[in-house]
């Protein structure tokens, strides 16, 4: 599957245990999302296109109102950094 670098590094950043937070306004549109990781850092590839692409293919999900997370698909599809082989 293809996956952008920006899509990848936020996928790896959610699957070591960060976290997408979505502030949204009254009509439930998205005003502003910050992707922290698990050292409680802001990624700045978490744009609204990565977003959009990875809730459309089902590699991030809500739970429950609470901040998006990697689900096991998304899980399978990020592919290993450097920095954890």
């Amino acid at each position: 599957m293809n996956i952008s670098k920006a899509e990848q590094r936020v996928l790896h950043a959610l699957a070591l245990g960060g976290r997408i937070l979505v502030e949204k306004d009254e009509k439930n549109r998205i005003l502003d999302l910050n992707c922290i990781t698990r050292e409680g850092w802001s990624l700045a590839d978490c744009t609204a296109p990565v977003f959009d692409r990875l809730r459309k293919r089902r590699f991030i999900r809500s739970q429950d109102g609470g901040p998006y997370r990697i689900t096991r698909d998304g899980l399978t599809a990020v592919r290993a950094q450097l920095n954890q082989r």
